[in-house]
């Protein structure tokens, strides 16, 4: 164990990112108690929305335990990678894959809620359950390459277990399975949909099979603006990426480009929490029972 030199703003740099972790995972937690308590978010839609908090909030225990390490070494001063840091980065690849993932699942059931009305088996929650442990294998399954190259280092620099940026295939594979495979297949699935429901619109078509379609799009859109969230916050850390195959990423390129992505899953969980109508109200239905109590 070793002294290190700490810069002035690494602990209120690692402060803000537990801070904004800490929001989240409560966000998260709270939205999968509203959903498994109420009985009017048990429908396939809000199944899907479980899904998305039950991701986002293991991604969040995850990363909350690697800024955790990150805070507790530049507190103490010291050079030290213990057991869990090789863990926890390698868990951190697998839970962010699984959350972004879990916005594809969500496009895809609207895609088919759209396209293919009349198969219901496809809209059903035993059809999604499938979709879900599928993104699931994948995404648990992905980073296993870095087990079998030792990919995942300590980086003293930035008090994290991760790859080492760097031009080769082992830092493109992640972000590349992680962020950009994601984002452009709910994209893809989207300028899908907005055609088909143009297509829809200039046909004779039924007033409400048209609005349902318009409707499912509409969520569709919210789920683009959720991962445009996502990866807007990981292009810092992408230009740091870029810019280490020249050898001019800056020293501290993990702390700078993860306080944007941790910011991110907090910004995300609150658009979510907007964006999902059975979510507000059953808030507003909680509130108001509890007003209710206190008038008396």
């Amino acid at each position: 164990m070793n002294s290190t030199t700490v810069e002035s703003w690494f602990i209120p740099l690692d402060i803000i990112a537990i801070i904004c972790l800490a929001l989240t995972i409560a966000l998260a937690t709270i939205a999968l108690i509203i959903i498994i308590m109420d009985k009017t978010c048990h429908t396939v839609p809000m199944l899907l929305t479980a899904n998305i908090c039950l991701t986002g909030l293991l991604c969040g225990i995850d990363t909350i335990g690697m800024n955790g390490f990150t805070l507790y070494n530049d507190l103490k001063q010291t050079e030290y990678e213990d057991s869990f840091c090789f863990i926890i980065g390698f868990f951190n690849y697998s839970t962010c894959a699984l959350h972004n993932y879990s916005y594809v699942t969500s496009a895809i059931y609207r895609y088919l809620t759209i396209v293919h009305p009349t198969r219901l088996f496809w809209q059903s929650a035993r059809a999604q359950i499938i979709l879900i442990v599928i993104g699931w294998f994948l995404a648990l399954l992905f980073p296993i390459v870095y087990i079998f190259t030792n990919a995942i280092v300590y980086n003293v620099d930035n008090q994290i277990c991760q790859v080492p940026l760097g031009f080769s295939f082992l830092i493109l594979y992640a972000p590349l399975f992680i962020y950009i495979v994601p984002v452009h297949l709910v994209i893809f699935i989207y300028m899908k949909l907005v055609r088909f429901v143009r297509e829809m619109s200039q046909r004779v078509t039924a007033a409400n099979t048209l609005s349902r379609a318009q409707r499912d799009l509409k969520m569709v859109r919210r789920v683009v603006t959720l991962v445009q969230i996502l990866f807007i916050s990981g292009f810092p850390l992408s230009l740091f990426i870029f810019l280490s195959f020249f050898n001019h990423a800056p020293k501290y390129h993990f702390r700078i480009g993860f306080l944007f992505v941790n910011a991110s899953m907090l910004l995300v969980k609150i658009t979510l929490f907007q964006f999902t109508d059975p979510l507000k109200a059953a808030i507003k239905k909680i509130l108001r029972r509890r007003l209710n109590i206190v008038l008396p």
